[in-house]
C-alpha cells in the first residue's frame, strides 16, 4: 500500500468522484466504467487492467493542480497506461465534445445574422481543425515513437524534444469566440447559447488539463526512457 498524494488506493473509487466530480471524465480516459459499488480504488483499477500507480499520480496531480514536472515518480509510470488514457481523451474530444458544441452553437445562433453566424462559425470550427491536427500527429507521430521504444527500437531522426518544441498552445481561437460571444454577439442571449459558453469554457480547461498531464507526467517519463535507452 502506498500514497501517491491525496488519495490512497485503498480509498473507495465512489469518494474519488463524489470529491472531485471532474475525475468522472478520468476514469473514463482509463477505461474504466461506473458501477464499482464500494470497491476501492485499487480493486478497481486491477478489475480493469489499469496501472494502479499510474493512475493515481494522474489523478492526484490534477486534484493537487501541481505546477512542477513530477520526476521522482516518472519512472514508475506506465507508459502504456498514460498513451490508454492520452488516445481516449482524444477521441473524446475529437469525436464527441467539439462535435457536440458545434451542433448546440449552430442551433443557438441560427436566428442571428448570416454574416455574423458565419464568422462565429468559422471560428470554432478554426479552432477545431487546431485541435484535430494537435491530436493527430500524437496519434501518428508521437505514440508510435513511444511505442517503438518501450520495444527498444529507437528512431535516430525524432525525440520527443521534437514534440515539445511544437507542442503550441491552441488557446487563440477558443478565445476569439468567447471574446465574440461575450462582447459582441448582436442578439438576445438565450439559455441554449448561455449552455453553449459554458460547454466552450469547460472544453477549454479540459484541454488545458490534458496539455498538462503530457507536460509534466508524459512527456518526462518519455525523456527517462530516452535516457535509459541511450545507457
Amino acid at each position: 500500500m502506498y500514497k501517491n498524494g491525496i488519495y490512497w488506493e485503498s480509498d473507495k473509487m465512489s469518494d474519488l468522484l463524489c470529491d472531485n466530480y471532474h475525475i468522472v471524465l478520468v476514469i473514463s480516459r482509463f477505461g474504466i466504467p461506473l458501477g464499482f459499488g464500494e470497491k476501492n480504488i485499487g480493486e478497481v483499477c486491477r478489475q480493469n487492467n489499469v496501472d494502479t500507480f499510474t493512475f493515481l499520480t494522474v489523478v492526484n496531480f490534477l486534484v493537487e493542480e501541481t505546477g512542477t514536472p513530477l520526476t521522482q515518480v516518472n519512472k514508475k509510470l506506465s507508459l502504456e497506461t498514460l498513451i490508454v488514457y492520452l488516445h481516449n481523451a482524444h477521441d473524446y474530444f475529437l469525436n464527441f465534445r467539439l462535435p457536440h458544441i458545434r451542433r448546440k452553437l449552430t442551433e443557438a445562433i441560427s436566428e442571428c445574422r448570416e454574416d455574423v453566424a458565419f464568422v462565429i462559425t468559422k471560428f470554432f470550427d478554426e479552432y477545431a481543425d487546431e485541435v484535430n491536427k494537435h491530436m493527430l500527429y500524437e496519434e501518428k507521430t508521437v505514440f508510435p515513437y513511444v511505442k517503438n521504444l518501450l520495444n527498444n527500437r529507437k528512431d535516430p531522426k525524432y525525440n520527443i524534444n521534437i514534440f515539445r518544441k511544437r507542442h503550441d498552445q491552441i488557446e487563440r481561437k477558443i478565445i476569439e469566440l468567447k471574446n465574440i460571444l461575450i462582447k459582441y454577439y448582436p442578439g438576445p442571449g438565450s439559455d441554449l447559447l448561455n449552455s453553449v459558453l459554458f460547454d466552450i469554457f469547460a472544453t477549454e480547461q479540459d484541454l488545458a488539463t490534458h496539455s498538462r498531464v503530457e507536460d509534466y507526467l508524459f512527456v518526462p517519463a518519455i525523456l527517462a526512457l530516452e535516457k535509459q535507452t541511450n545507457e
